[in-house]
């Protein structure tokens, strides 16, 4: 689990100032949108406990995302928050008295959706918007990814939609009523106690299309140059600062390049349009990015970008051409925001997805103990479950979004907890019994923690930080682990358990595919002894020529030193053949691919449903799909009749048709199953049993997670 080096973040844990806004660290919770407000956009319990977390956990600002200045107008998701009359103003003064007991200051990001305004759309009223969009030659492949039943649910609500309409707010008239609603959503905003405004000047709304050159097409002042495509930002910029007067910060987020569009923003049309708001009024720049919604990998390219360090670049560059400091974004950990700030490319650091993992993590920094820190593995579960019309969570966090619902309980006695398995599931579940007081015992029958997902952190992996932190937070004297220990109802009974969890995980056999006994095909379980070689307990006794190569880099090198070699790839011989056929493209399947094709192997995924990536959060699986196209990976799906020959695979395609394909190396990436067995039988045992994870149907880290939180609850 290595040793953690002691860690300073003397920058980045220093106090800042935005105008006359006294902040504690340069930490920010970004403005992200939530679904976490009451239907009519006020601010309830759910929301409240949900912000106030991150305050709690040391961050510096909070911004509340996405709100409406004119709600139900312009208003872009469902139980989107709102600003945009008096009576919003109570719900916004108590979030900011809760946000201000714990240290932190409130900002509130103001927002109106323009042309992807979805209550416009479904009330028949017209989006507004600087020119009517131009018919696309390419609608991209946005839907084409999803899976069946995640379009029926998205486009569900405009079943009954009729034509959308046009508002290009060619009057002046209604370009003053643009600016009115920030002004007044603005003012409300200070009445009610908050400490800043931001305007959402980017991400495809309504700013962002009058400064973008490829949805503004005017002839008149607000078209043409880059100062007239600004010209509604900065006179909204200039309403506001009369209206807050000098002394209230204002800022603005906008797109600092819009990619994946031949005629979007550039670099330099931002560092133009930062300077042209800093002579508006505003306090700070908040970078960001945007690009072509048509396409899936923009939410993960854009401003949830998959990129490390994203932006610093774009931030530099406008850093360097204005006064004001510089918020900035991107996927940035810790130590390189602390560098970035000591060598002056940007100000403040915001964070989203890291701290929906862990709110805490501001206040763990400051402790000196950044290894309790909750890892994001980078998901997009959270992104994912807004685009699938449900609110915020975090697949890491199950608390995230459940603040309320799901708030722990004390105990009403301490008692003994026999937790069974050792994956993500099991550890989290003994990991929150330690924190309730109770003694756990934690079982494995294998000589390591991590289960499978210490298996798909070879093809993903990030998600070997979240199985360190686990193995951390079990192995810190809190919970008695056993390894090598099968679990029987007669064991259960000798340690005099009151209460067990099972995580077992899931059961996986080869389905029943003619020619699957061939050497050179694997299922799952021999996929893992390729990759973990002697470390797992099960090694056949007709050991193939592969595993034994596997089981000797075993003895070479420990688990870590490996999986960090079968990452890199180039540097260790990984016995599989240059042809790989993957049978089953779900999560497995598609981060098999993705990976192996990026060390050189030509890949085919041959799927029986219509879609390939089913159990990767949908923005991730925009960009896993894309770059499996990029590196060539053939996904044929609707595919049916599999058989195996001499290095060859035949199936059926979706017209009925007979095809065959070479294969060196076959992998079947499906026949995982549930398997309650050890649940059921320490059941009839007399024992009272919660069940979690694969046990009871795949569900993957997150599905793993969110059942030992409600388990563990019950205890």
């Amino acid at each position: 689990m290595g040793v953690f080096k002691k860690k300073s973040f003397p920058h980045l844990l220093s106090p800042g100032r935005i105008n006359q806004l006294e902040l504690r660290n340069r930490i920010f919770f970004s403005p992200m949108g939530s679904n976490l407000a009451e239907e009519d956009g006020s601010v309830g319990e759910r929301l409240r406990t949900y912000y106030a977390e991150r305050a709690k956990g040391g961050a510096a600002l909070v911004t509340m995302g996405s709100v409406s200045v004119g709600f139900p107008v312009g208003a872009s998701n469902w139980r989107q928050e709102a600003i945009s009359d008096d009576r919003f103003i109570p719900g916004l003064k108590a979030l900011a008295d809760e946000v201000h007991a714990h240290g932190a200051k409130l900002a509130v990001q103001l927002h109106h959706a323009g042309i992807t305004a979805m209550t416009d759309m479904l009330d028949g009223r017209p989006l507004a918007c600087p020119s009517v969009p131009k018919a696309s030659k390419d609608s991209g492949d946005f839907v084409d990814v999803m899976l069946e039943e995640e379009q029926a649910k998205f486009f569900e609500p405009y079943a009954t939609m009729g034509e959308i309409k046009y508002d290009t707010l060619d009057t002046e008239e209604s370009i003053d009523r643009i600016v009115n609603l920030f002004a007044a959503a603005a003012d409300r905003a200070k009445r009610a106690g908050i400490d800043a405004v931001e305007l959402h000047a980017g991400h495809g709304y309504i700013f962002s299309t009058f400064l973008s050159p490829a949805y503004n097409q005017r002839t008149d002042n607000y078209g043409g140059s880059i100062e007239n495509r600004a010209r509604l930002l900065t006179r909204t910029i200039r309403a506001v600062r009369e209206t807050v007067g000098p002394d209230y910060p204002v800022w603005m987020r906008f797109d600092s390049q819009e990619f994946l569009m031949d005629y979007g923003i550039t670099l330099q049309d931002a560092i133009r349009t930062a300077q042209l708001a800093e002579e508006a009024g505003v306090d700070a720049i908040h970078v960001s990015a945007h690009g072509d919604s048509n396409y899936g990998r923009t939410y993960s390219t854009g401003h949830a970008t998959d990129i490390p360090n994203c932006f610093v670049s774009n931030a530099a560059a406008i850093k360097a051409a204005v006064s004001v400091p510089v918020i900035c974004p991107g996927r940035i950990e810790p130590e390189d925001a602390d560098r970035f700030i000591a060598q002056g490319k940007l100000d403040f650091v915001t964070m989203g997805r890291k701290l929906l993992a862990d709110p805490h993590l501001p206040n763990k920094l400051a402790a000196g103990t950044p290894e309790e820190v909750r890892p994001c593995v980078y998901c997009y579960t959270c992104i994912s479950a807004i685009f699938n019309s449900s609110h915020v969570m975090c697949a890491v966090n199950p608390m995230t979004g459940f603040e309320t619902e799901r708030r722990p309980a004390a105990p009403e006695r301490h008692k003994k907890v026999l937790v069974v398995g050792g994956g993500p599931g099991g550890m989290e579940a003994a990991r929150l019994l330690a924190d309730k007081g109770h003694k756990v015992t934690l079982c494995e029958t294998t000589m390591r923690l991590g289960g499978t997902a210490q298996f798909a952190s070879v093809a993903y992996a990030p998600n070997q930080g979240i199985v360190d932190w686990l193995k951390r937070q079990v192995t810190d004297g809190r919970v008695e682990v056993r390894l090598g220990t099968k679990v029987t109802p007669e064991l259960a009974r000798e340690l005099q358990v009151d209460e067990i969890v099972v995580a077992t995980g899931a059961k996986r056999t080869m389905p029943p595919i003619p020619g699957a006994d061939r050497d050179f095909v694997f299922s799952g379980d021999d996929m893992r002894s390729l990759v973990l070689g002697r470390e797992l307990d099960r090694i056949s006794d007709k050991t193939t020529r592969p595993t034994r190569v596997a089981m000797r880099l075993g003895n070479l090198t420990g688990l870590t030193g490996k999986l960090a070699l079968l990452r890199q790839g180039s540097k260790v011989w990984m016995p599989l053949g240059k042809r790989v056929v993957i049978i089953g493209g779900e999560l497995v399947g598609l981060e098999l691919a993705e990976f192996l094709a990026k060390r050189g192997r030509k890949v085919t995924v041959l799927e029986e449903s219509s879609r390939v990536g089913r159990g990767i959060p949908l923005v991730r699986r925009f960009r896993a799909i894309d770059e499996c196209h990029e590196l060539g990976v053939a996904m044929l799906t609707n595919a049916s009749d599999f058989s195996i020959g001499d290095h060859t695979v035949r199936y059926t395609n979706d017209g009925g048709q007979e095809r065959m394909i070479g294969a060196d190396t076959v992998i079947v990436a499906k026949g995982a199953t549930g398997d309650e067995t050890l649940a059921d039988a320490l059941a009839a045992a007399g024992f009272t049993v919660h069940r979690v994870g694969d046990c009871t149907g795949v569900g993957y880290i997150e599905g793993a997670m969110r059942d030992a939180t409600l388990a563990t609850q019950a205890i």
